[in-house]
């Protein structure tokens, strides 16, 4: 072979062996360089060849305007951050406006109303409402080699050991000569461990509902020995308490809170030790829902009442999680995400926060229970420094049923036709590249009431709340009103001016597009699905 520039013996210059390494090494450099950055891309995209760890925080009962980033007037700086460096979604919804069904909508990327509870929520007692063979964001991610724990309140049932011929409600709460039916020297089977999560620390339900002990995994930590109750509100009514039932001898509903952020942070410390695999969190807070107990040296810190002062502890919970990333160096590959599973609860003594200018569900009709937005939309911020572009507002539409096939497209993967029926990606709106493709949202309230949306247009198929503002089913309010309601939101954010004899055709066309989501199982393209649902009630709509 030629040898440019060589002697006639072959050999090189003298200088050439040194020109050579250095040629070669600022190639290899620049190679790398290239190889890492991505060639023509900026350094901050060095991670979307890494999937990210993922940590999802659902607090429990928190209003859409509850953080000051959404206009509130209690003092949230951690959630607020975490908006400030990343995305905040101004029309994000629950597929519930209570806990249970908000959570397998969040963790199967299913609509609730597809599953066997079609009202209510369940019990602390009640077996798990999660098939074992169903595909969460859970066992999805974990399919992709991902480490998985759920820190906090699970309320999506678990099957407990029975003693001999006893039961507990199914689909509801469980009656107080229910409460001591279980062996809870047993382990607990079909809970979190069963539906894809590697590690599980918790409560079984809402913090108001029996037993009172942590989980872990299969096995309580302490057997509930003790017959107790709790104070429902801090320095408020004493006679107004918790679900009596068994109770752990040290079990106090106040250190749930700060226990859930101090077993996050030891899961994050624990995983920061194998960097290798990335993780998902899944932090389900028990706050700030009932029982409303902030320690002592968070109350009195809002100067409004005991409910915003439990607000910014779960502020400071979330704030924690945050400093662990940040030591660890794990915040910029890490995609966090906060939301709530509903609306406010009218527990959070409304009038009390009005006076002083607190508005929980701030420009929104209702709370908790109802079908109307303030019980469904809620806040939902997203941070991923290495990819979301920083202090960004999107009023995409987005349901929580979402994050399953987000966390899907992020690992890249396509998940079965039989899993995440009702989930579209929302990933190309976090890194602002276009729309997702959700256009249409259907709507349940703890009674079962529908609603679906498409464009600005809502219609709900019933006259009243559908849960437990007024017009209450039922009451003297909700009779002699129409048995449908359209709403324009564009225009009445408030849900104020029922349109529905304006535009019958309106009406009619979006229960045509429920029927068909009905009939076909699913709202994502694939084949039809079957499924159990009860029969929809539609009401009266005008011809």
């Amino acid at each position: 072979m030629r040898t440019p520039a060589s002697h006639a013996n072959g050999s090189f210059p003298r200088v050439c062996p040194t020109l050579f390494r250095q040629v070669f090494l600022v190639l290899m450099v620049f190679t790398a360089w290239q190889v890492w950055t991505g060639s023509g891309h900026p350094a901050y995209s060095s991670e979307p060849t890494r999937t990210p760890n993922i940590v999802v925080i659902l607090a429990d009962d928190l209003g859409y305007a509850d953080v000051s980033c959404y206009g509130g007037k209690i003092s949230t700086p951690h959630v607020d951050r975490l908006a400030a460096r990343g995305m905040r979604f101004t029309d994000a919804h629950t597929t519930s406006s209570v806990c249970t069904p908000t959570r397998y909508g969040l963790l199967t990327g299913r609509y609730n109303w597809r599953s066997k509870l079609q009202s209510g929520v369940l019990g602390g007692l009640s077996p798990h409402l999660i098939p074992a063979e169903r595909l969460t964001v859970a066992s999805l991610l974990r399919r992709q080699g991902y480490h998985t724990a759920c820190i906090g309140k699970w309320h999506l049932g678990m099957n407990w050991a029975l003693k001999p011929g006893t039961q507990v409600a199914e689909f509801s709460i469980e009656k107080r000569d229910q409460v001591f039916n279980v062996d809870f020297t047993q382990p607990v089977l079909h809970g979190p461990n069963s539906v894809g999560f590697d590690y599980y620390f918790g409560i079984s339900a809402s913090l108001d509902m029996v037993p009172y002990t942590y989980i872990e995994n299969d096995r309580v930590v302490a057997l509930p020995t003790e017959d107790r109750d709790f104070l429902m509100m801090h320095d408020r009514a004493p006679e107004r308490r918790t679900r009596k039932g068994p109770t752990a001898p040290a079990f106090d509903a106040a250190d749930v809170l700060p226990m859930l952020a101090k077993k996050s942070v030891a899961y994050i410390h624990q995983r920061a030790e194998q960097p290798e695999t990335p993780f998902l969190l899944y932090v389900p807070l028990a706050s700030p829902h009932t029982p409303i107990l902030p320690t002592p040296d968070w109350q009195g810190k809002s100067g409004i009442n005991p409910y915003a002062d439990f607000v910014m502890q779960s502020d400071w919970a979330v704030g924690e999680i945050l400093a662990a990333l940040d030591q660890h160096n794990l915040t910029e590959r890490t995609l966090v995400l906060f939301t709530s599973d509903n609306g406010c609860s009218p527990q959070a003594q409304f009038e009390e926060l009005a006076a002083h200018g607190h508005i929980p569900s701030g420009p929104l009709r209702g709370h908790k229970a109802d079908l109307f937005e303030g019980g469904l939309r809620v806040p939902l911020v997203a941070s991923w420094p290495a990819r979301i572009p920083a202090g960004t507002t999107s009023n995409q539409l987005v349901c929580q049923s979402d994050l399953f096939a987000t966390f899907a497209e992020l690992t890249g993967t396509t998940p079965p036709p039989n899993a995440g029926e009702d989930s579209f990606s929302f990933l190309p709106t976090l890194l602002r590249e276009e729309a997702s493709t959700r256009d249409h949202l259907v709507s349940h309230s703890i009674n079962g009431s529908f609603a679906i949306r498409q464009g600005p247009w809502k219609l709900l198929l019933c006259g009243d709340s559908g849960g437990w503002s007024q017009p209450r089913p039922g009451t003297p309010q909700a009779k002699g009103l129409p048995s449908a309601q359209l709403y324009h939101l564009d225009d009445d954010l408030g849900e104020t001016t029922n349109r529905i004899a304006e535009h019958p055709e309106i009406a009619r066309n979006l229960l045509a597009l429920l029927n068909k989501l009905l009939v076909n199982g699913r709202s994502t393209p694939g084949p039809t699905q079957s499924n159990d649902v009860a029969i929809i009630q539609k009401g009266h709509l005008p011809e």
